[in-house]
């Protein structure tokens, strides 16, 4: 009789789950007692032992069985960054459904980083939560394997990358967003439209100037990389900029802020610099956050569902629960319809806010 070989179980016949708990023990040459300290995420296990027990849960493709009785009454939502209103809208959104299920919401941040660290990730098994929400973040394959076989579902809020077809998502139509926003300005007459992009590696950043490129090149404008700048989606990127597209001698008439933090931005760099917003110069969010409205002049924006997003999230991520795996559901991408709020800060070049005949 062959030994078992891990690796090679992984493309195997074995990938599906066919060890017991025992069974994996055994392979692992450690007690079951040891295979369970692991699933559940205690500390006092060595980390070669951990590595090697969880390699295995890996590579037999192992699920915790009955994880519905053994689960905390916890939903995690973990941030990429956790500092705006933007955070309050998605927050609000999954405390309306974890309130009705019954549970509570545990907040993390991962420092800025795109991917959660490791240390996370055994925390989350620690608590066994009814299911993990990762906003604009994404998990790596170690991960996704730890979460898989201690049965703890999980789902992808505005994915800064592609998450794969067998990860569930929520997204919004970021392309048709700015798309809408840049036609707005071209139809009011605009023809110098700076954009302001959120991080590059983040895929909804990387959407919206795809769409406000569409929306010059359909109109016949040209697209001029000297107006395009690399932001981060906060106010102080906004601001710095603003000022160096609006110090130019041929400055645009209108910006395309990418985000509402960012279009604020542009409003006090064109304040120092003595232009008025629209006479001077027009400026489009996107997000469409609770102050968007009450700024001067009031932020003509693309709105995000935003809170209508964290509610599918948690939804799913509870239907995911209720199911014995991550199939089915999982594979589903989900994108919620931006659309346009036109309010006082675009108007034709000169003021007027009436549209102009592209030409």
């Amino acid at each position: 009789m062959t030994s078992p070989d891990p690796a090679g179980t992984r493309t195997g016949a074995r990938a599906t789950q066919t060890a017991t708990l025992a069974e994996i023990a055994r392979e692992a040459g450690v007690s079951a007692p040891t295979v369970s300290k692991v699933l559940n995420g205690r500390a006092d296990v060595a980390p070669a032992t951990r590595t090697r027990v969880e390699e295995l849960l890996r590579a037999h493709g192992y699920r915790r069985r009955r994880a519905e009785a053994t689960r905390s009454p916890l939903i995690d939502l973990v941030f990429h960054e956790l500092e705006s209103a933007w955070a309050m809208e998605v927050i609000r959104g999954v405390e309306n459904v974890a309130r009705d299920a019954g549970l509570s919401v545990v907040l993390s941040e991962s420092a800025g980083r795109l991917t959660p660290g490791r240390t996370w990730a055994d925390q989350v098994a620690a608590r066994r939560p009814h299911g993990v929400i990762l906003v604009l973040s994404g998990l790596d394959e170690s991960q996704r394997a730890l979460l898989t076989s201690r049965s703890i579902p999980f789902v992808v809020m505005d994915p800064a990358g592609d998450p794969g077809a067998d990860v569930p998502s929520i997204g919004a139509t970021n392309w048709q967003g700015g798309l809408a926003a840049t036609r707005h300005l071209v139809e009011l007459g605009h023809r110098r439209i700076g954009a302001i992009s959120g991080p590059p590696q983040m895929m909804c950043s990387r959407a919206r100037i795809d769409g406000y490129r569409a929306a010059l090149e359909t109109a016949g404008l040209p697209v001029d990389p000297a107006l395009i700048r690399t932001g981060d989606f906060h106010h102080e990127a906004g601001y710095r900029i603003g000022r160096e597209l609006l110090d130019r001698p041929d400055r645009p008439t209108a910006v395309f802020a990418g985000n509402d933090l960012q279009a604020l931005g542009v409003y006090e760099a064109a304040r120092e610099l003595g232009l008025r917003i629209p006479e001077d110069l027009s400026v489009v969010g996107f997000d469409d956050l609770p102050v968007a409205p009450w700024v001067g002049p009031p932020l003509t924006t693309v709105r995000q569902p935003l809170m209508e997003m964290a509610e599918a999230a948690a939804r799913l991520v509870l239907e995911l629960g209720r199911s014995s795996s991550q199939e089915g559901p999982a594979a589903t991408r989900v994108e919620l319809a931006t659309s346009l709020v036109v309010r006082t800060s675009t108007a034709a070049p000169g003021g007027s806010t009436g549209p102009k005949q592209i030409g």
